[in-house]
């Protein structure tokens, strides 16, 4: 059963909460380009259509222009909604705005906040925020990549300054390397930054010699994979890689960056994971989490541009979110 609740009720049985804003639909990115309101409407659907039990459907509070300030820069941040303001424009080649692209953005954050506020709260098990525009690849003072301000980062930034948490492990499994994401916290101890993902492929970021930078050294880890890579090699590195860093840092709270573009459908990337493979990687990440952080793990959706393929690997993670969640 689905059930509708608005942001501010508090629940009696944390299970599995999901975020949507319709302000995601109206983030029009033009003709044809892949990061388009379909992809929203396609998770948000199948979600719907699972006959999944036990999640909590949220429509998030938009953020405020100084939480997004925890991460970006003022006038980055004041550009983009003036450009917004005047009906939209070019940030960079491959990210666009629309009129309403500045408050979908907001939007965006938001729910990314209110999850981690959720989760760490106990009002939720876990949660999954369907994030619309995306946001790893945003840096402090540019958008790249289709993301206009960093979601995750802005969570983490959250978690630590408003609930006085001291380690944050954010697992970032979009195909892309997420650069703004590490670009965040590289010399910030108190975030560990773990990504796997194809190389070489756009950013160009990700080699696995970026390890940290100053007191943030070995608090990265980067896991580059060719294309053609399977599940197999996921699954090890995961187990080899992944759970080890986790148990090492021992966070109090883990944050996915959802990317569904590893899929082996998908059009941007050459990796070959299935729908299967998403809910082996959060089964593993949640067999963590419960012995490291009561279970606390938020997701928010990265990439992913064959609808298809974003629809099932996003029901896979959230079946076993749900099933955990249950627990």
């Amino acid at each position: 059963m689905l059930r509708w609740k608005g942001a501010l009720e508090t629940m009696k049985d944390p299970s599995t909460q999901i975020y949507f804003h319709p302000l995601s639909l109206e983030h029009d990115t033009g003709y044809g380009h892949p990061e388009r309101a379909d992809r929203v409407r396609a998770v948000r659907q199948r979600l719907q259509s699972s006959g999944l039990e036990g999640l909590d459907w949220l429509t998030p509070r938009i953020a405020t222009s100084a939480s997004i300030a925890t991460n970006h820069d003022v006038d980055y941040i004041a550009s983009v909604a003036k450009m917004a303001g005047k009906g939209g424009g070019q940030l960079d080649l491959d990210t666009s705005l629309s009129k309403q692209s500045y408050r979908a953005a907001l939007a965006s954050a938001g729910s990314g906040i209110q999850a981690v506020n959720a989760v760490l709260k106990g009002e939720a098990k876990n949660a999954f925020s369907i994030t619309r525009p995306p946001g790893h690849h945003a840096l402090a003072s540019m958008a790249m990549g289709f993301c206009l301000f960093n979601n995750i980062a802005i969570a983490a930034r959250y978690a630590i300054a408003g609930h006085g948490l001291k380690r944050v492990f954010i697992f970032d499994w979009d195909v892309h390397h997420g650069n703004g994401t590490q670009d965040s916290f590289y010399d910030d101890p108190s975030v560990f930054f773990c990504s796997i993902h194809q190389s070489p492929l756009y950013p160009g970021t990700g080699s696995s010699a970026e390890t940290g930078h100053g007191p943030g050294e070995g608090y990265t880890l980067n896991l580059p994979v060719p294309a053609g890579t399977g599940g197999d090699v996921y699954q090890r590195l995961m187990v080899e890689k992944v759970v080890p860093a986790l148990h090492a840092f021992e966070p109090e709270i883990i944050l996915i960056s959802a990317g569904f573009d590893a899929h082996e459908r998908d059009p941007l990337a050459g990796v070959l994971l299935t729908d299967g493979d998403f809910a082996m990687m959060t089964r593993l990440v949640l067999e963590a989490a419960d012995r490291l952080c009561d279970g606390k793990v938020v997701a928010l959706l990265e990439g992913g541009y064959d609808l298809q393929g974003l629809a099932g690997g996003s029901e896979q993670m959230v079946r076993a979110l749900g099933a955990w969640g249950r627990q």
